[in-house]
């Protein structure tokens, strides 16, 4: 066998994904949570209109803990799903392509995403 010398591309341990490649990973990521928490919340209420017994199974599927802690993160995702709509309106008018610009607004969005989640949640 020949050996090949061409230059490997780099791997992720060596490879820095930039804060943007990150928000916008993670920007796909909450639409699927916010895609899997809209299947929950109809089928939820699809169950509560099947009557009394069903509501109180529900009622007590929603007291758990870890239902509180996926509520937590489903409105984080929504607010970080929000702000992220709003920075690519800002970027459909042409502003912000710049690196700081782009690393100073996806700062405010994960700030702004959080503190909506806080105060609404």
């Amino acid at each position: 066998m020949t050996q090949n010398n061409r230059p490997l591309s780099p791997h992720l341990q060596v490879y820095r994904l930039p804060l943007t490649g990150i928000i916008s990973i993670t920007h796909r990521m909450t639409g699927v949570i916010l895609a899997f928490g809209l299947i929950f919340y109809a089928v939820s209420f699809f169950v509560i209109l099947q009557g009394n017994e069903t509501f109180s199974g529900i009622q007590t599927l929603l007291d758990n803990i870890w239902v509180d802690i996926a509520v937590g993160l489903f409105f984080y995702a929504l607010f970080f799903h929000l702000c992220h709509g709003i920075r690519h309106l800002i970027w459909d008018v042409g502003s912000g392509f710049d690196k700081e610009a782009m690393d100073k607004n996806a700062i405010i969005e994960l700030s702004l995403s959080l503190l909506l989640t806080l105060i609404f949640y």
